[in-house]
């Protein structure tokens, strides 16, 4: 396949706690705990992306000697779609912490006459990314746009190397359009994958909407 396609759903594990509490209603009400588990799902994720990733020897000097050590060979860049992405990529500094961080500003402009929208990429920090191993985090990949627009506006930067795309919950049609878009050899790791759409994109049964859950409502 051209794209790899991992969901971290089908193997039951605490991760499928945290994915039970970040969808439920009643829990989303404290916008803390609904972070924490933002959090802790792009720990998780960390991790699994870190079996597929290259990794050297290097010798560690102990108070008593030394040991060789499997260490990571070099650290990812984190990049990440604001607002909503920030708890995701909390919890992926957590575990690569020596990472460097992008952070791209996308939005939704809504037409006033229909459900109709367009996603605008406003902004965009970044470090150079040429053959760089590049994890790019956003909660919800619901038509799959403000992903495949955002991987462009890094191409500013320079080429990955390597691409991973981390998302909370995805629908079939943002997998469709991500497999389509974006390049070979990129993979996608998802916590669910959800079949309906609604007419203003929005995925069901989803969450909701991650980022007014994580840091309250916006006009």
């Amino acid at each position: 396949m051209r794209i790899t396609i991992n969901n971290l759903d089908h193997h039951d594990s605490v991760f499928s706690q945290f994915m039970a509490e970040i969808r439920d209603a009643d829990i989303q009400r404290d916008s803390l705990r609904f972070r924490r588990n933002l959090e802790r799902v792009g720990e998780v994720m960390a991790f699994e992306i870190s079996k597929v990733m290259a990794f050297e020897t290097r010798t560690v000097k102990t108070p008593l000697g030394e040991c060789e050590c499997r260490v990571l060979a070099e650290q990812p860049v984190l990049a990440t779609i604001l607002r909503a992405g920030l708890p995701l990529h909390r919890g992926f500094l957590n575990y690569f912490d020596q990472a460097e961080n992008t952070f791209i500003s996308a939005y939704r402009v809504h037409h006033d006459d229909n459900d109709e929208f367009d996603v605008e990429i406003e902004y965009l920090s970044s470090p150079e990314l040429e053959g760089k191993t590049v994890i790019l985090c956003d909660p919800m990949l619901a038509t799959g746009s403000s992903m495949v627009l955002a991987y462009k506006a890094l191409l500013e930067r320079g080429a990955p190397g390597c691409l991973h795309v981390a998302t909370v919950i995805a629908s079939q049609q943002g997998i469709d359009f991500a497999c389509d878009h974006l390049p070979n050899g990129t993979t996608i790791w998802t916590g669910a994958i959800d079949t309906e759409l609604t007419s203003r994109a929005y995925i069901v049964p989803g969450l909701g909407d991650a980022g007014d859950l994580a840091y309250g409502s916006k006009k």
